[in-house]
């Protein structure tokens, strides 16, 4: 049986990367698949190198065997190329290329798309998706230093997608349809014109308490000054599992991003045919209710959600969400160090990720591995509800533990600064900000 291309696509693809350490020896590979069903792969590899750059090899190589004249459709993986391609690089040629890495990549694949109609799509990585599968078959081929590329024949005839490639391979062995929008679940259906939501369907059922670890991206600090939320990320977690449900939005703030693009990447152009959040506000309230939400700063992110919720009508989010806020969790595992989230992912020896620009699915990802290791101490990742719910109970003993925390003192100039910035939040709002509030209590 074949996996079903993209309906509107003369040719699908999945690509996919694979390194044996990182760096290490690495390889690349991808599906193409015909309007037709005709299937056909290519993969390769070299040494020394990256998954990251096996990641965009495989999309350079992929788009690079299809004609200039056909619609294609891409799958990967990678947040890095997906959200690289399709957000990031705008700010990337903006900025003439400074400081991005594996540029010569990035600006390969960037001239290779140039003039065709490609539409990209993120997937969950071994989540069952036959395709992207079977491209992390071909990458890891690529890996032990077998090669195979097929050549698209570019004459004129070419042009019908039903044209034959000049090297075929044996059909995938599952049959499924490119992650289709799962709202279904949620009791709404969005309409067909409303661009930049995906929610994907849970392909790893669990039973247990609920956990979204998640993410936003905003125009700017101040809520309670009117920035606006402008994405969204969210991924599903039940028993220290992932489920493969996730939930992606890109949002129109209805103002400007001002100098906020610098951070997340996100320009107005971009944001401009996104829905506003009055017309996700149910679907979101509804996915995100009742939930254990995992957030970095959660304090921040609790306080533009519940802003953003109560001005739809909804009320605050926080009266129905449980919350733990790793910041703080790793200020009292770690004190008086740094605890970024890129702090922490060189502490607990995460897998880094570009970063060049912040994306909410993205640190999603990256705090959901953060998380696991901060919290999971001996205990395995793939333990049942049982041992969970010991591991739980020992770890919430770990944290009723007294410790001694050492005192940092400001430096006088610290200081000054501190309290001017006291007395104008006062000057502003009318009242002490909390902490000033509670060190006077």
């Amino acid at each position: 049986m074949n996996i079903l291309p993209h309906p509107k696509a003369d040719y699908t693809l999945y690509v996919d990367g694979a390194c044996r350490g990182n760096p290490g020896m690495g390889g690349w590979g991808a599906v193409i698949i015909a309007s037709s069903g005709q299937q056909y792969e290519l993969y390769g590899g070299m040494q020394d190198t990256t998954n990251n750059r096996m990641e965009l090899m495989a999309a350079i190589e992929g788009i690079s065997a299809c004609p200039t004249t056909a619609t294609l459709a891409v799958y990967t993986d990678s947040s890095y190329v997906h959200k690289g391609i399709t957000t990031w690089i705008t700010g990337w040629k903006a900025k003439q290329w400074r400081a991005v890495k594996n540029v010569e990549l990035w600006q390969k694949l960037d001239a290779v798309c140039q003039g065709r109609r490609i539409s990209w799509h993120w997937v969950k990585g071994h989540s069952g998706d036959a395709g992207n599968e079977y491209a992390d078959q071909l990458a890891n081929r690529g890996a032990d230093g077998q090669h195979h590329r097929v050549q698209i024949d570019s004459s004129p005839a070419q042009h019908d997608p039903h044209t034959q490639l000049s090297s075929s391979t044996a059909p995938l062995s599952a049959q499924v349809a490119p992650n289709p929008v799962d709202t279904a679940a949620l009791g709404h259906h969005l309409p067909h014109s409303m661009v930049g939501i995906s929610i994907t369907p849970t392909t790893y059922p669990q039973q247990g308490p609920r956990y979204l670890i998640l993410d936003t991206e905003t125009t700017g600090f101040y809520h309670q000054q009117g920035d606006r939320i402008i994405e969204i990320g969210a991924i599903e977690m039940i028993n220290r599992k992932l489920t493969g449900n996730s939930l992606h939005i890109y949002l129109n703030p209805q103002k400007p991003v001002g100098e906020s693009e610098a951070i997340h990447g996100l320009s107005d152009a971009f944001l401009a045919d996104k829905p506003t959040f009055d017309q996700v506000a149910q679907l979101l309230y509804d996915y995100l209710k009742g939930a254990h939400i995992v957030a970095h700063n959660a304090t921040f992110d609790m306080g533009f959600l519940d802003s953003e919720f109560e001005r739809s009508g909804l009320g605050k989010l926080s009266q129905v969400v449980e919350v733990t806020d790793t910041l703080a969790l790793a200020r009292h595992k770690h004190p008086g160090q740094k605890n970024t989230l890129d702090a922490l992912v060189r502490r607990y020896e995460v897998p880094e990720r570009d970063r060049t620009f912040h994306g909410a699915l993205l640190d999603a990802e990256i705090l959901h591995d953060v998380y696991l290791a901060m919290t999971g101490g001996q205990v395995s990742f793939d333990m049942g509800q049982d041992t969970q719910t010991v591991a739980a109970q020992q770890h919430s003993r770990t944290f009723g533990t007294v410790i001694q925390t050492p005192v940092i003192k400001p430096e006088p100039e610290e200081y000054a600064a501190h309290l001017a910035w006291l007395e104008q939040y006062q000057q502003r709002y009318g009242k002490s900000a909390l902490f000033e509030q509670a060190s006077t209590e």
